[in-house]
């Protein structure tokens, strides 16, 4: 992968310790479909003046925040961040590694970063979608079978007609009609039985959230950089 090169791009302790990186085992296409799920990665290029101190002195202020350390070694800059502050512009993300590559071209600030609350956003739908299925096949147990329900009724006993006034009786009205004690039972019997309709709105509102996020902190990553680069 271009983007970062294992060579001379060195990711995060943790990761480089997990070893995320291993490419030798699955399809590669789909490792880098489920890295993309947590891990935010893209390229500046740079003012054709501008040096690599310059690009990193700019930069460093947004790693100069509580919570986040930070190691600078000739055209690389590392960080991680544990406990960061609410305003900080990059709460969002765990760690990562800037790592500026020069060409004939010119020169290019390349980025990887990683974040947990990414890949909770991403993995919290199919919890819920878990719970949902649980909540129907708990529903499923807990219908009584056919033959059991049979034995278990007692015969209903005719209810006595209403007593109808002779006037009506004369004038030919209908007779009252008898309250239905079978529906009423069968809304309650409803409304008692547990219902994955919670848990299908849930996975919908982290699934949508996730999507969101995933494509919104890609942007503005990439513009805080920016911004930081052109010092404005």
């Amino acid at each position: 992968m271009e983007l970062l090169r294992s060579h001379n791009l060195p990711l995060p302790v943790r990761h480089a310790q997990g070893g995320t990186e291993k490419r030798s085992s699955g399809d590669p296409a789909n490792w880098r479909f489920i890295n993309w799920i947590w891990h935010v990665r893209g390229n500046l290029t740079l003012a054709p003046e501008q040096s690599s101190d310059d690009a990193f002195d700019r930069l460093e202020p947004l790693f100069r925040q509580t919570g986040t350390s930070h190691t600078r070694t000739n055209d690389t800059l590392t960080f991680r961040k544990k406990d960061p502050a609410a305003q900080d512009k990059m709460s969002i993300f765990d760690g990562g590694v800037l790592q500026i590559e020069k060409s004939s071209a010119g020169s290019v600030l390349r980025y990887h970063l990683t974040s947990r609350i990414l890949l909770f956003c991403f993995l919290a739908p199919l919890l819920f979608l878990g719970f949902a299925q649980l909540t129907v096949a708990i529903g499923e147990l807990e219908k009584p079978s056919v033959g059991v329900t049979d034995k278990s009724k007692k015969p209903e006993k005719r209810d006595a007609a209403l007593p109808q006034n002779p006037i009506d009786k004369i004038l030919g009205a209908p007779a009252p009609e008898k309250p239905k004690k079978e529906e009423a039972g069968k809304s309650k019997e409803d409304n008692k039985k547990p219902s994955p309709t919670a848990a299908y709105v849930f996975a919908a509102l982290f699934f949508a959230l996730y999507v969101i996020g995933r494509v919104l902190e890609d942007r503005l990553i990439k513009a805080l950089f920016k911004k930081s680069l052109l010092g404005s």
